[in-house]
């Protein structure tokens, strides 16, 4: 009989999460001190930032051009961000319309101490849309 064969459920210990192998890594950040808010975490709004910038890779390839961030759909904080994490940003595209691109983004944590273990922090659903020289709208190409 193997050790876990003879652990109780209760005690067994789940692996640590893998980083998500259906999406594609587009940044990787370590957040310095810096980028703290009072608490001293990681300050939202930076990591928010990172998201936006991670969350435009892909749409860049297919747009080859201008593009603005239009709207976040959904932005949701599971865990705290601290210094000396290394995130990871994985992205892919859920939805390519006519001028816009929607985005989901998943920002795993590889703590400082703990490297290899990835911790979800935060995801977001981030849409872009294609812009002319003026700003306008344009249709993205096929």
């Amino acid at each position: 009989m193997s050790a876990n064969a003879s652990t109780p459920a209760a005690h067994r210990v789940a692996p640590p999460p893998a980083a998500p192998s259906d999406k594609e890594l587009v940044l990787k950040v370590i957040p310095m001190p810096a980028d703290t808010n009072g608490n001293g975490d990681i300050f939202g709004g930076w990591v928010m930032a990172q998201v936006d910038l991670a969350g435009s890779v892909i749409p860049a390839r297919v747009i080859r051009g201008r593009m603005a961030t239009v709207a976040v759909k959904e932005f949701v904080f599971k865990q705290p961000v601290r210094v000396g994490d290394i995130l990871s940003f994985y992205s892919s595209v859920t939805r390519i319309g006519r001028t816009s691109i929607t985005v989901d983004v998943e920002v795993f944590a590889e703590r400082f101490r703990s490297q290899g273990e990835f911790v979800k922090v935060t995801e977001a659903l981030v849409t872009y849309v294609a812009i002319d020289d003026d700003g306008k709208p344009k249709e993205i190409p096929r």
